[in-house]
């Protein structure tokens, strides 16, 4: 057992080159959080440490096993749970360096990639193929492969082509102890033995380092069309989804924004869409089929009371766009939280009313966006500071009651974004006592030590 952290610094420096192991204090804050609500001063990790290769990871793992020493897997940080928040004494292992595509094989629609590619790298990579990575995380010009596989990453696609727990077909994985294992397969179906890839997929670091995918890939589409809906309110939006649903068509995209979202996108992109409606839907149909679904999407809202953007009009497109680059402010902070509840899409509507009452019982502020077409909502709700008496226990109310009222109606405390540290109390409001204990025993099974992201998830 190692006696100092210097000690420890010093065994890590055996293993690594000078380059792989970073010491400075600006290094070290850049890898002590990720986007998500820090509650205080970072902590800063004792060191990062950038592997070049899985023999690396493999020392890595190994020394740090010896000595017990936590380790927190990342790659570009951009989530918003507090998944890589650093809480005690760890090091980071930063994957960013880690990437490579090894290989794509078009002819069986698969690419082999290691955990620090970037989505849209991938995609730029596969397109003269005609294929593309189909989930599409809002940061997916910097988050990594490796990064979505650990939170099982959604994005607008998911409506059409699912999450990221769809696309992963293996994955290579060092364990806790430093051994490498390979689970999944390298095709598309197989049954053999348990699903450890999807158990993978989602595991947010806290089971072992992914170093290698086999990710599969779609058909780029051929023809893409792109409509915006505005709607007299939020209700009338939510009921459009159904509407749509009934008629059979099948959007790649299907977002929602509420009127307060809309009026911030109006300001941050000079626009004027807030004064024609009340919520709007963002609609992306995809395929040989997106010219005959967009004739019956039209034919289905005609005589209703919303306003379709015109067909081929680019300013659907930039809509789209601006959704998937903006939540529609910057990151939360003690007064404005955000949340990625998911509920069953015939919920939908009464879950964005119950919500709304809910935040003018406790006097804040909420807006909604979704991935609509898979129920997935990301209401926000803030409070100005020094508004009435205690704002942050009344937005910690509302905050509170908005994840039990998705949990009532059948849904979950997160659809994509993952437990992390922010949502571990909520996590035994939807899963019970027995759930719960046999996951702390597979957790016990693949990290003894618990050296592995410890504190996250549960």
């Amino acid at each position: 057992m190692i006696k100092t952290p210097r000690e420890f610094l010093n065994q890590l420096a055996t293993v690594l080159s000078a380059e792989q192991l970073e010491l400075r204090v600006e290094v070290l804050l850049e890898n002590s959080r990720d986007f998500g609500q820090l509650v205080g001063e970072p902590i800063m990790p004792l060191a990062v440490v950038y592997p070049g290769t899985v023999d690396d990871v493999q020392n890595i793992m190994r020394l740090a096993y010896e000595h017990h020493m936590p380790v927190i897997s990342r790659g570009a940080g951009t989530g918003v749970s507090g998944g890589v928040h650093v809480t005690g004494e760890c090091i980071v292992l930063n994957l960013m360096r880690m990437n490579r595509i090894l290989e794509v094989r078009p002819d069986d629609e698969v690419a082999v990639v290691e955990p620090g590619v970037i989505n849209y790298d991938l995609n730029l990579a596969v397109a003269d193929h005609g294929l593309m990575y189909a989930p599409d995380p809002a940061s997916y010009k910097m988050s990594t492969i490796g990064g979505n596989i650990a939170t099982n990453a959604g994005g607008l696609r998911c409506a059409k082509y699912g999450v990221t727990r769809e696309s992963v077909l293996a994955v290579d994985v060092v364990l806790s102890d430093g051994r490498l294992i390979h689970v999944g397969r390298n095709t598309f179906k197989g049954v053999a033995g348990y699903d450890l890839t999807a158990m993978f997929t989602g595991s947010e670091g806290t089971l072992g380092v992914i170093v290698r995918a086999v990710v599969r890939l779609r058909y780029l589409p051929v023809d893409e069309r792109d409509i915006s809906m505005l709607f007299p309110s939020l209700e009338a939006a939510v009921l459009g989804v159904q509407r749509i649903a009934r008629v059979r068509v099948q959007p790649a995209i299907l977002e929602l924004l509420d009127s307060p979202t809309i009026r911030i996108l109006d300001e941050q992109y000079a626009t004027n869409y807030a004064v024609h409606g009340g919520a709007m839907l963002l609609v992306r149909l995809d395929g040989y089929g997106s010219e005959k679904e967009e004739s019956v999407l039209r034919e289905t809202f005609a005589n209703q009371e919303v306003i379709l953007s015109a067909s081929g009009a680019g300013d659907a497109t930039a809509l789209i766009e601006m959704r998937r680059t903006s939540r529609g402010d910057t990151k939360d902070d003690a007064y404005r939280m955000g949340e990625d509840v998911a509920v069953p899409k015939s919920k939908m509507t009464g879950y964005v009313r119950e919500l709304r009452e809910i935040a003018y019982q406790h006097n804040v502020d909420v807006r909604v966006i979704a991935h609509a077409g898979d129920g997935n909502l990301h209401p926000t709700f803030s409070v100005e500071p020094g508004s009435g008496i205690d704002p942050l226990a009344r937005l910690s109310k509302a905050l509170e009651g908005s994840i039990r009222l998705a949990i009532e109606m059948g849904g979950t405390i997160t659809g994509e974004h993952g437990v992390g540290l922010i949502k571990r109390e909520w996590l035994g409001w939807e899963q019970a006592p027995d759930v719960l204990s046999l996951q702390r025993e597979i957790k016990a099974l693949f990290d003894p030590k618990n050296i592995l992201n410890p504190g996250k998830a549960f």
